[in-house]
């Protein structure tokens, strides 16, 4: 069965940077779509970034813009997400998420339309 396990979470300081990284048990193929988002027990579950494989597509919360990029290593079948400029607000736990039909605009940030979820990583940044 497919499994998405996370991994890279820890605590910084505002400012530092943190790559996530998120292993899939099986070859992910370029139809689907891959994510990230995040989670605190006060705020709802939010996308993050996505991308679309067939075309490479990204796509970005507005508040993570400029400081995250997500990629894909197809080799290795891992995700990853690296964090930059930090600041308190991202603390989180962040979660891996996969659907198979892929992703666009109107979609890429729903959480209801992955399919398949990690653990999650949680990620703290301190002041």
């Amino acid at each position: 069965n497919q499994e998405l396990v996370e991994s890279g979470g820890g605590s910084v300081q505002a400012g530092g940077s943190l790559r996530l990284s998120c292993k899939a048990s099986i070859y992910t193929t370029g139809g689907g779509c891959m994510a990230w988002f995040r989670q605190t027990p006060e705020n709802e579950r939010e996308g993050v970034a996505s991308i679309f494989m067939n075309y490479e597509t990204t796509y970005y919360a507005d508040s993570v813009k400029g400081r995250f990029t997500i990629s894909h290593d197809l080799v290795k079948n891992t995700l990853y997400l690296q964090m930059n400029s930090l600041k308190p607000e991202d603390t989180a736990m962040y979660y891996c998420a996969e659907q198979l039909s892929g992703c666009d605009s109107a979609s890429w940030s729903i959480p209801g339309a992955f399919g398949l979820w990690g653990r999650g990583t949680q990620v703290t940044v301190s002041s």
